[in-house]
């Protein structure tokens, strides 16, 4: 109960950060105008308390068990060379690495109707502001952080080890900021480097209604888009967001839909 409660205080302790952040930012730089206790905002602050417990609990034993695996089976030697690498190195290897798992996983829960179900939960929200980026349902937060982390532990850029826990953790962090960032009501361009990370213009069309839902998976290198075709950067910004099929709006209901054994025809775009 202890590390859930420290937990939950290191959470609020970042919310008042990033809402001073950022709630100033979507005030000043305004793609559209909004509230800021706009429709939702209470559901989405149990999201947001909610994002990081269900990774913590679930993922830790078997990332752990993974890494000593793959020790077992695959020569020491390649881990040597891994671990003489800069950690500098290893940080900038385990984005782009963690990214393109993250693609993959991202474009699965599109294509894949089972994990639609609790995907659709992040693409129902009818607005974009930070505080988007941790509404989701806890399965679909599970799924994409463990695929995400699970090539880190493989590849030997993480491992159970002070420095291999530390570079997982600032991944994580890193991409999860990231995430708040390109979420945002912000009606910033970043001109040339718009090719190189990700902006909010780049994730917002990912958020739109109509057919470029599927497009733009990456989290952080829109070069991963380019190169298996999904990516969408034109100069304007889509008109509107949110998915065509209807949401409860309630937390109960939004939780356990997804689970319903034979729940209605889910349909990302009509």
């Amino acid at each position: 109960m202890m590390p859930i409660l420290t937990q939950w205080w290191h959470l609020a302790v970042w919310l008042v950060l990033l809402s001073v952040v950022f709630i100033p930012l979507e005030r000043m730089f305004a793609l559209r105008e909004a509230r800021i206790w706009r429709p939702q905002m209470r559901v989405d602050l149990v999201y947001y308390m909610l994002s990081s417990l269900p990774t913590l609990v679930i993922a830790a034993l078997p990332l752990g068990a993974l890494a000593l695996a793959a020790h077992a089976v695959v020569p020491a030697g390649y881990y040597a060379v891994i671990a003489a690498l800069p950690f500098a190195g290893k940080l900038v290897l385990g984005l782009i690495v963690g990214d393109v798992a993250f693609y993959w996983s991202h474009r699965a829960s599109h294509a894949v109707p089972l994990l639609w179900r609790f995907h659709a939960l992040h693409h129902s929200a009818a607005h974009m502001d930070f505080l988007v980026n941790t509404r989701g349902h806890p399965v679909d937060m599970v799924f994409g952080r463990l695929c995400g982390l699970i090539p880190l532990y493989l590849l030997g850029l993480a491992q159970p080890s002070t420095e291999g826990t530390t570079l997982a953790a600032l991944v994580t962090v890193i991409s999860t900021f990231w995430g708040f960032f390109i979420h945002a009501n912000i009606r910033w361009r970043l001109g040339p480097l718009e090719w190189l990370v990700a902006s909010p213009a780049f994730h917002h069309w990912h958020h739109t209604r109509c057919d470029h839902i599927d497009r733009n998976f990456a989290a952080l290198i829109p070069a991963i888009d380019r190169v298996f075709g999904t990516l969408h950067m034109p100069r304007s910004w889509p008109a509107d967001y949110g998915t065509r099929e209807p949401h409860s709006t309630t937390l109960a209901a939004q939780l356990l839909d997804p689970l319903a054994v034979s729940p209605g025809p889910v349909s990302r775009t009509s």
